[in-house]
């Protein structure tokens, strides 16, 4: 009933597109596919790190630190499309597209990200 409501008023697009949407999303950055659960009060989701998780240790150790969650899916997202603007990286990632330019700036400080080229035109180059 509730879900109807939303529906009419325009602010959902159809019931049970969400999940196939992520599913979409992972599947064209190349990234494993999450795992949906039926649990008793609902559904559960895990988001497997997978192939930015090799990145992640390699850049920990060069690092110090380990990044964090969002940044690794930044740089595997780079990586595989280097050429994807901040608002598609922020829908990806699940972020603003202010804590997007955040991260990258930090990234770039780290010095395991560098543009080249101009921002429109240009391309990310994630540096091993």
């Amino acid at each position: 009933m509730l879900a109807d409501f939303f529906k009419d008023l325009g602010l959902i697009e159809k019931y049970g597109s969400g999940i196939q949407r992520i599913l979409n999303y992972f599947n064209a950055e190349n990234l494993p596919v999450p795992e949906f659960k039926n649990i008793s009060d609902g559904f559960m989701v895990t988001v497997y790190t997978g192939s930015f998780s090799k990145l992640g240790d390699k850049l920990g150790d060069k690092l110090g630190d380990k990044l964090g969650d969002n940044q690794l899916l930044i740089l595997a997202t780079l990586k595989n499309k280097p050429t994807i603007s901040l608002s598609k990286l922020s829908k990806i990632v699940g972020i603003s597209q202010t804590a997007i330019e955040k991260n990258i700036q930090k990234l770039k400080e780290f010095r395991v990200l560098k543009r080249i080229g101009p921002a429109k035109g240009g391309h990310w180059e994630v540096i091993d």
